[in-house]
Protein backbone atom coordinates (compact mmCIF):
# COMPACT_ATOMS: atom_id res chain seq x y z
CA UNK A 1 0.00 0.00 0.00
CA UNK A 2 1.11 3.20 -0.68
CA UNK A 3 2.00 6.03 2.10
CA UNK A 4 0.75 9.69 0.66
CA UNK A 5 0.11 12.31 2.96
CA UNK A 6 -3.00 13.88 1.13
CA UNK A 7 -4.81 12.53 -1.59
CA UNK A 8 -6.87 14.70 -3.66
CA UNK A 9 -9.95 13.51 -5.11
CA UNK A 10 -10.99 15.49 -8.39
CA UNK A 11 -8.78 17.65 -10.69
CA UNK A 12 -10.99 20.31 -11.83
CA UNK A 13 -10.51 23.65 -10.29
CA UNK A 14 -11.09 22.35 -6.79
CA UNK A 15 -9.00 19.79 -6.71
CA UNK A 16 -6.38 21.77 -8.94
CA UNK A 17 -6.51 25.22 -6.45
CA UNK A 18 -6.38 22.49 -3.20
CA UNK A 19 -3.67 21.19 -4.57
CA UNK A 20 -1.43 24.16 -5.15
CA UNK A 21 -2.94 25.68 -1.79
CA UNK A 22 -1.66 22.43 0.57
CA UNK A 23 1.76 22.40 -1.56
CA UNK A 24 2.07 26.01 -0.73
CA UNK A 25 1.51 25.46 2.75
CA UNK A 26 4.70 22.74 2.85
CA UNK A 27 3.36 19.46 1.89
CA UNK A 28 5.24 17.79 -1.05
CA UNK A 29 3.91 14.36 -0.64
CA UNK A 30 0.29 14.66 -2.62
CA UNK A 31 -1.21 13.41 -5.21
CA UNK A 32 -4.35 13.81 -7.63
CA UNK A 33 -6.94 11.88 -8.76
CA UNK A 34 -8.80 12.45 -11.73
CA UNK A 35 -10.98 10.03 -13.87
CA UNK A 36 -10.96 11.97 -17.15
CA UNK A 37 -7.92 12.12 -19.61
CA UNK A 38 -6.82 15.87 -18.76
CA UNK A 39 -6.78 18.19 -15.77
CA UNK A 40 -9.91 20.88 -15.61
CA UNK A 41 -12.99 19.36 -14.68
CA UNK A 42 -16.36 20.81 -16.31
CA UNK A 43 -14.05 23.80 -17.35
CA UNK A 44 -13.29 22.02 -20.38
CA UNK A 45 -16.20 22.38 -22.28
CA UNK A 46 -16.91 25.90 -20.76
CA UNK A 47 -15.73 27.88 -24.26
CA UNK A 48 -17.69 31.01 -22.95
CA UNK A 49 -16.00 33.74 -20.84
CA UNK A 50 -17.02 35.14 -17.73
CA UNK A 51 -14.38 33.35 -15.63
CA UNK A 52 -12.02 34.47 -13.84
CA UNK A 53 -13.53 37.96 -12.83
CA UNK A 54 -12.59 37.85 -8.90
CA UNK A 55 -9.69 36.02 -9.11
CA UNK A 56 -7.51 37.24 -12.17
CA UNK A 57 -9.65 40.75 -12.45
CA UNK A 58 -10.16 39.55 -15.92
CA UNK A 59 -12.39 37.96 -18.55
CA UNK A 60 -11.27 34.41 -19.34
CA UNK A 61 -13.11 31.13 -21.23
CA UNK A 62 -13.45 28.11 -18.99
CA UNK A 63 -10.54 25.98 -20.69
CA UNK A 64 -8.90 29.42 -20.18
CA UNK A 65 -9.36 29.58 -16.50
CA UNK A 66 -8.26 25.48 -16.28
CA UNK A 67 -5.26 26.26 -17.40
CA UNK A 68 -3.84 28.81 -15.14
CA UNK A 69 -4.49 26.59 -12.29
CA UNK A 70 -3.00 23.07 -15.02
CA UNK A 71 0.40 25.60 -15.67
CA UNK A 72 0.60 25.70 -11.89
CA UNK A 73 0.66 22.36 -10.75
CA UNK A 74 2.80 21.38 -13.62
CA UNK A 75 5.16 24.16 -12.38
CA UNK A 76 5.18 22.81 -8.88
CA UNK A 77 5.53 19.41 -10.17
CA UNK A 78 2.34 18.51 -8.09
CA UNK A 79 1.82 14.64 -9.32
CA UNK A 80 -1.37 13.31 -10.82
CA UNK A 81 -2.80 10.51 -12.38
CA UNK A 82 -5.57 10.66 -15.31
CA UNK A 83 -8.08 8.03 -15.96
CA UNK A 84 -7.97 7.17 -12.75
CA UNK A 85 -11.23 6.19 -10.96
CA UNK A 86 -11.59 6.31 -7.06
CA UNK A 87 -13.44 3.51 -5.81
CA UNK A 88 -13.51 3.70 -2.71
CA UNK A 89 -12.62 5.89 0.36
CA UNK A 90 -12.66 4.13 4.17
CA UNK A 91 -13.33 6.15 7.63
CA UNK A 92 -9.50 6.11 8.13
CA UNK A 93 -8.34 7.69 4.68
CA UNK A 94 -7.61 4.31 3.08
CA UNK A 95 -8.35 5.34 -0.68
CA UNK A 96 -8.72 2.05 -2.93
CA UNK A 97 -8.51 3.58 -6.89
CA UNK A 98 -8.18 1.74 -10.20
CA UNK A 99 -6.88 2.99 -13.83
CA UNK A 100 -5.47 1.04 -16.97
CA UNK A 101 -1.68 1.21 -16.14
CA UNK A 102 -1.75 0.12 -12.47
CA UNK A 103 -4.92 -2.43 -11.85
CA UNK A 104 -6.49 -1.73 -8.52
CA UNK A 105 -4.21 -0.37 -5.81
CA UNK A 106 -4.33 1.35 -2.52
CA UNK A 107 -3.48 4.35 -0.73
CA UNK A 108 -3.14 5.13 2.73
CA UNK A 109 -3.73 9.06 3.24
CA UNK A 110 -2.88 11.29 6.36
CA UNK A 111 -5.45 13.48 5.10
CA UNK A 112 -8.22 13.62 2.01
CA UNK A 113 -9.74 16.59 0.13
CA UNK A 114 -13.29 15.34 -1.85
CA UNK A 115 -13.35 17.54 -4.93
CA UNK A 116 -15.62 14.92 -7.28
CA UNK A 117 -17.83 18.36 -8.37
CA UNK A 118 -21.30 17.56 -8.95
CA UNK A 119 -23.47 16.04 -11.47
CA UNK A 120 -26.52 16.48 -13.45
CA UNK A 121 -30.33 15.59 -12.13
CA UNK A 122 -31.50 13.78 -14.98
CA UNK A 123 -35.19 13.42 -16.63
CA UNK A 124 -35.73 9.71 -15.01
CA UNK A 125 -36.19 12.05 -11.72
CA UNK A 126 -38.54 14.31 -13.30
CA UNK A 127 -41.80 11.64 -14.15
CA UNK A 128 -42.81 13.88 -16.93
CA UNK A 129 -45.51 11.41 -19.17
CA UNK A 130 -44.62 10.60 -22.15
CA UNK A 131 -42.46 8.25 -24.56
CA UNK A 132 -38.34 8.13 -24.16
CA UNK A 133 -37.80 9.19 -27.57
CA UNK A 134 -34.58 10.16 -28.91
CA UNK A 135 -33.58 13.65 -28.43
CA UNK A 136 -33.26 14.64 -24.78
CA UNK A 137 -30.46 15.89 -23.15
CA UNK A 138 -29.10 17.27 -19.92
CA UNK A 139 -27.66 20.82 -20.36
CA UNK A 140 -24.27 19.88 -19.70
CA UNK A 141 -24.23 16.93 -22.41
CA UNK A 142 -25.52 19.12 -25.10
CA UNK A 143 -22.89 21.51 -24.31
CA UNK A 144 -20.03 18.44 -24.53
CA UNK A 145 -21.35 17.80 -27.77
CA UNK A 146 -21.37 21.16 -29.36
CA UNK A 147 -18.38 22.48 -27.65
CA UNK A 148 -15.94 19.44 -27.53
CA UNK A 149 -17.61 17.11 -30.08
CA UNK A 150 -18.90 19.21 -32.66
CA UNK A 151 -22.36 18.15 -32.45
CA UNK A 152 -25.27 19.35 -33.14
CA UNK A 153 -28.55 18.16 -30.79
CA UNK A 154 -30.86 19.25 -32.90
CA UNK A 155 -32.44 22.50 -34.48
CA UNK A 156 -35.07 22.96 -32.96
CA UNK A 157 -35.31 23.34 -29.31
CA UNK A 158 -37.04 23.43 -25.84
CA UNK A 159 -35.09 24.10 -22.80
CA UNK A 160 -36.92 22.75 -19.24
CA UNK A 161 -35.21 24.42 -16.17
CA UNK A 162 -33.34 28.08 -16.00
CA UNK A 163 -30.06 26.81 -14.21
CA UNK A 164 -27.12 28.59 -15.37
CA UNK A 165 -26.13 25.53 -17.85
CA UNK A 166 -29.58 25.66 -19.35
CA UNK A 167 -29.23 29.39 -20.25
CA UNK A 168 -25.94 29.92 -21.47
CA UNK A 169 -27.07 26.49 -23.68
CA UNK A 170 -29.69 28.46 -25.18
CA UNK A 171 -27.28 31.12 -26.39
CA UNK A 172 -25.13 28.76 -27.97
CA UNK A 173 -28.09 26.77 -29.14
CA UNK A 174 -29.14 29.61 -31.23
CA UNK A 175 -25.62 30.95 -32.17
CA UNK A 176 -24.71 27.42 -33.89
CA UNK A 177 -28.29 28.37 -36.03
CA UNK A 178 -31.09 26.65 -34.18
CA UNK A 179 -33.82 27.62 -33.11
CA UNK A 180 -34.33 28.38 -29.12
CA UNK A 181 -38.43 28.04 -28.67
CA UNK A 182 -38.89 28.65 -24.64
CA UNK A 183 -36.85 28.09 -21.79
CA UNK A 184 -39.42 27.00 -19.25
CA UNK A 185 -39.31 27.44 -15.31
CA UNK A 186 -41.03 25.85 -13.01
CA UNK A 187 -40.76 28.25 -10.30
CA UNK A 188 -41.81 31.64 -10.40
CA UNK A 189 -38.11 33.16 -10.80
CA UNK A 190 -35.19 32.16 -12.70
CA UNK A 191 -32.43 29.51 -10.83
CA UNK A 192 -29.60 31.10 -12.92
CA UNK A 193 -27.46 34.56 -12.71
CA UNK A 194 -28.72 37.83 -13.35
CA UNK A 195 -26.38 38.86 -16.09
CA UNK A 196 -27.07 35.25 -17.69
CA UNK A 197 -31.06 35.82 -18.12
CA UNK A 198 -29.50 39.27 -19.60
CA UNK A 199 -26.92 38.03 -22.19
CA UNK A 200 -28.10 34.87 -23.05
CA UNK A 201 -31.89 35.39 -23.51
CA UNK A 202 -32.40 38.84 -23.71
CA UNK A 203 -30.08 39.81 -25.90
CA UNK A 204 -31.02 36.57 -28.64
CA UNK A 205 -34.83 37.45 -28.34
CA UNK A 206 -35.61 34.14 -26.25
CA UNK A 207 -38.47 33.86 -24.23
CA UNK A 208 -38.42 32.93 -20.06
CA UNK A 209 -42.06 30.77 -19.18
CA UNK A 210 -41.50 31.46 -15.71
CA UNK A 211 -44.26 28.92 -13.86
CA UNK A 212 -44.38 26.72 -16.60
CA UNK A 213 -43.18 23.09 -16.88
CA UNK A 214 -43.29 20.11 -19.29
CA UNK A 215 -45.91 18.26 -18.55
CA UNK A 216 -46.01 15.68 -22.13
CA UNK A 217 -43.11 14.37 -24.17
CA UNK A 218 -44.01 13.46 -27.39
CA UNK A 219 -42.68 11.21 -30.30
CA UNK A 220 -41.68 7.73 -30.32
CA UNK A 221 -37.94 7.27 -32.56
CA UNK A 222 -37.54 10.93 -32.28
CA UNK A 223 -39.20 13.98 -30.18
CA UNK A 224 -41.52 15.42 -32.55
CA UNK A 225 -42.24 18.39 -29.59
CA UNK A 226 -43.26 18.70 -25.78
CA UNK A 227 -46.53 20.42 -23.99
CA UNK A 228 -45.86 22.76 -21.46
CA UNK A 229 -48.25 23.97 -19.02
CA UNK A 230 -48.44 27.31 -16.36
CA UNK A 231 -48.12 25.69 -12.90
CA UNK A 232 -50.12 27.46 -9.55
CA UNK A 233 -49.15 28.23 -6.19
CA UNK A 234 -48.46 24.78 -5.34
CA UNK A 235 -46.56 23.73 -8.72
CA UNK A 236 -49.15 21.88 -10.20
CA UNK A 237 -50.11 21.89 -13.92
CA UNK A 238 -53.18 24.40 -14.72
CA UNK A 239 -54.63 21.82 -17.47
CA UNK A 240 -56.53 24.53 -19.16
CA UNK A 241 -52.94 26.43 -20.03
CA UNK A 242 -51.61 23.39 -22.04
CA UNK A 243 -49.85 24.47 -25.01
CA UNK A 244 -47.57 22.16 -27.88
CA UNK A 245 -44.64 23.64 -28.86
CA UNK A 246 -43.49 21.16 -32.04
CA UNK A 247 -39.49 20.44 -31.60
CA UNK A 248 -36.83 17.54 -31.67
CA UNK A 249 -34.38 18.84 -28.87
CA UNK A 250 -35.31 18.96 -25.04
CA UNK A 251 -32.11 20.26 -22.87
CA UNK A 252 -32.70 19.61 -19.48
CA UNK A 253 -31.39 22.15 -16.79
CA UNK A 254 -32.98 20.99 -13.94
CA UNK A 255 -30.42 21.02 -10.65
CA UNK A 256 -27.13 19.60 -9.98
CA UNK A 257 -26.54 17.12 -7.32
CA UNK A 258 -23.00 17.07 -5.57
CA UNK A 259 -21.29 13.74 -6.69
CA UNK A 260 -21.19 12.63 -2.94
CA UNK A 261 -21.20 8.36 -3.40
CA UNK A 262 -17.67 8.34 -2.36
CA UNK A 263 -18.31 10.08 0.37
CA UNK A 264 -20.79 8.11 1.75
CA UNK A 265 -18.39 5.12 1.45
CA UNK A 266 -16.16 7.26 3.99
CA UNK A 267 -18.92 7.88 6.62
CA UNK A 268 -19.21 11.73 5.83
CA UNK A 269 -22.28 13.08 7.45
CA UNK A 270 -24.47 14.94 4.59
CA UNK A 271 -26.72 17.78 4.69
CA UNK A 272 -29.88 16.90 2.98
CA UNK A 273 -30.91 20.50 1.93
CA UNK A 274 -27.20 21.05 0.16
CA UNK A 275 -26.65 17.28 -0.77
CA UNK A 276 -22.85 18.23 0.35
CA UNK A 277 -21.17 16.85 3.55
CA UNK A 278 -21.33 19.26 6.51
CA UNK A 279 -18.41 20.96 7.22
CA UNK A 280 -16.82 23.44 9.94
CA UNK A 281 -15.05 26.72 8.89
CA UNK A 282 -12.24 24.69 7.70
CA UNK A 283 -14.40 22.70 5.07
CA UNK A 284 -13.21 19.29 7.18
CA UNK A 285 -15.97 17.32 7.58
CA UNK A 286 -17.27 14.90 10.79
CA UNK A 287 -14.78 12.11 9.55
CA UNK A 288 -11.39 14.30 10.79
CA UNK A 289 -8.78 14.49 8.09
CA UNK A 290 -11.35 14.65 5.58
CA UNK A 291 -12.06 17.70 3.70
CA UNK A 292 -15.57 18.84 1.50
CA UNK A 293 -14.71 21.73 -1.23
CA UNK A 294 -16.37 22.83 -4.12
CA UNK A 295 -19.54 21.81 -6.12
CA UNK A 296 -19.10 18.28 -4.42
CA UNK A 297 -20.16 20.55 -0.64
CA UNK A 298 -22.69 23.16 -2.55
CA UNK A 299 -23.21 23.85 -5.59
CA UNK A 300 -21.87 27.57 -6.90
CA UNK A 301 -22.19 30.61 -9.09
CA UNK A 302 -18.74 30.76 -9.86
CA UNK A 303 -15.14 29.48 -10.26
CA UNK A 304 -13.84 31.77 -8.58
CA UNK A 305 -15.32 30.84 -5.52
CA UNK A 306 -15.05 26.92 -6.25
CA UNK A 307 -10.85 27.59 -5.68
CA UNK A 308 -11.19 30.30 -3.16
CA UNK A 309 -12.94 27.68 -1.07
CA UNK A 310 -10.57 24.68 -2.63
CA UNK A 311 -7.82 27.10 -0.70
CA UNK A 312 -9.85 27.28 2.69
CA UNK A 313 -9.20 23.53 2.44
CA UNK A 314 -6.08 22.36 0.62
CA UNK A 315 -4.38 25.13 3.54
CA UNK A 316 -6.14 23.27 6.55
CA UNK A 317 -5.13 20.36 5.51
CA UNK A 318 -1.87 21.08 5.76
CA UNK A 319 -2.30 22.45 8.68
CA UNK A 320 -4.11 19.15 10.10
CA UNK A 321 -0.92 16.74 8.64
CA UNK A 322 1.99 18.50 10.51
CA UNK A 323 -0.46 18.50 13.28
CA UNK A 324 -0.78 22.93 14.13
CA UNK A 325 -3.57 23.42 16.77
CA UNK A 326 -5.94 26.37 17.14
CA UNK A 327 -8.06 28.01 19.85
CA UNK A 328 -11.41 26.17 19.37
CA UNK A 329 -14.94 26.29 20.01
CA UNK A 330 -18.34 24.62 19.14
CA UNK A 331 -20.82 27.06 17.53
CA UNK A 332 -23.72 25.12 15.26
CA UNK A 333 -25.01 27.29 12.63
CA UNK A 334 -29.12 27.08 11.84
CA UNK A 335 -31.60 28.50 8.98
CA UNK A 336 -35.18 30.14 9.72
CA UNK A 337 -36.20 28.73 5.93
CA UNK A 338 -36.34 31.83 4.08
CA UNK A 339 -32.50 31.33 4.87
CA UNK A 340 -32.00 27.64 2.75
CA UNK A 341 -28.62 26.66 4.30
CA UNK A 342 -25.45 27.72 5.50
CA UNK A 343 -22.08 26.99 4.70
CA UNK A 344 -19.98 26.07 7.11
CA UNK A 345 -22.69 24.44 8.94
CA UNK A 346 -20.72 24.70 12.62
CA UNK A 347 -17.60 27.02 13.41
CA UNK A 348 -14.76 25.28 15.63
CA UNK A 349 -12.03 27.45 15.66
CA UNK A 350 -11.90 30.96 17.41
CA UNK A 351 -10.90 32.69 14.09
CA UNK A 352 -13.09 35.35 11.16
CA UNK A 353 -14.83 32.90 9.00
CA UNK A 354 -17.03 33.69 5.87
CA UNK A 355 -20.52 32.02 6.00
CA UNK A 356 -21.85 30.96 2.76
CA UNK A 357 -25.84 31.01 2.20
CA UNK A 358 -28.80 30.91 -0.05
CA UNK A 359 -32.69 32.09 -0.02
CA UNK A 360 -35.37 30.37 -0.71
CA UNK A 361 -36.87 33.10 -3.19
CA UNK A 362 -36.75 36.22 -4.66
CA UNK A 363 -36.77 39.05 -1.54
CA UNK A 364 -36.28 42.92 -1.64
CA UNK A 365 -35.41 44.89 1.01
CA UNK A 366 -34.40 42.56 3.39
CA UNK A 367 -32.15 42.46 6.75
CA UNK A 368 -30.03 39.64 6.74
CA UNK A 369 -29.53 38.92 11.02
CA UNK A 370 -27.86 36.76 12.99
CA UNK A 371 -29.18 35.98 16.54
CA UNK A 372 -27.91 34.10 19.48
CA UNK A 373 -31.51 33.30 20.81
CA UNK A 374 -33.15 36.88 20.80
CA UNK A 375 -30.01 38.69 20.46
CA UNK A 376 -28.90 40.28 17.19
CA UNK A 377 -24.76 39.59 16.67
CA UNK A 378 -24.53 41.10 13.03
CA UNK A 379 -27.33 42.54 10.50
CA UNK A 380 -26.78 43.42 6.79
CA UNK A 381 -29.41 45.21 4.90
CA UNK A 382 -29.36 44.19 1.22
CA UNK A 383 -31.86 45.85 -1.40
CA UNK A 384 -32.80 42.01 -3.12
CA UNK A 385 -32.04 38.40 -2.57
CA UNK A 386 -32.40 35.63 -4.90
CA UNK A 387 -31.91 31.99 -5.02
CA UNK A 388 -29.43 31.73 -7.89
CA UNK A 389 -27.44 34.33 -6.15
CA UNK A 390 -25.52 32.77 -3.19
CA UNK A 391 -25.01 35.27 -0.19
CA UNK A 392 -22.05 35.80 2.53
CA UNK A 393 -21.94 37.01 5.61
CA UNK A 394 -17.92 37.70 7.59
CA UNK A 395 -18.37 36.65 11.05
CA UNK A 396 -15.58 37.65 13.48
CA UNK A 397 -14.61 35.73 17.19
CA UNK A 398 -16.39 38.61 19.11
CA UNK A 399 -19.88 38.05 17.12
CA UNK A 400 -19.59 34.08 18.59
CA UNK A 401 -17.77 34.43 21.88
CA UNK A 402 -19.05 31.86 24.43
CA UNK A 403 -22.15 30.99 21.92
CA UNK A 404 -23.29 27.48 21.56
CA UNK A 405 -25.36 28.25 18.26
CA UNK A 406 -26.28 30.83 15.92
CA UNK A 407 -29.35 31.54 13.76
CA UNK A 408 -29.66 33.03 10.16
CA UNK A 409 -32.79 34.67 9.80
CA UNK A 410 -34.29 36.75 7.01
CA UNK A 411 -36.28 40.18 7.92
CA UNK A 412 -38.20 40.83 5.04
CA UNK A 413 -40.02 44.06 4.27
CA UNK A 414 -41.30 42.89 0.96
CA UNK A 415 -41.57 39.64 -0.77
Amino acid sequence: MKQIDLVIVGGGPAGMSAAIAAYESGIRNLLILERDSSLGGILQQCIHNGFGLHRFGEELTGPEYAWRYEKKVKELNIPYLLNTMVLDISPDKVVTATNGEDGIFTIQAKAVILAMGCRERSKGALNIAGTRPAGIYSAGTAQKYVNLKGYMPGKNVVILGSGDIGLIMARRMTLEGAKVHAVCELMPYSGGLARNIEQCLNDFGIPLRLSHTVVEIHGKERLTGVTIAKVDECRRPIPETREYIPCDTLLLSVGLIPENELSKTASVTLDRITNGALVDQDRQTEVEGIYACGNVLHVHDLVDFVSEEAEIAGKNAAAYIKGETEEKTSVALSTDGKIRYTVPQRITKKKEVAVFFRVADVYRNVKILVKDGDRVVYSKKKIKVAPGEMECVTLRPEHFEGVDGLRFELEVQEA
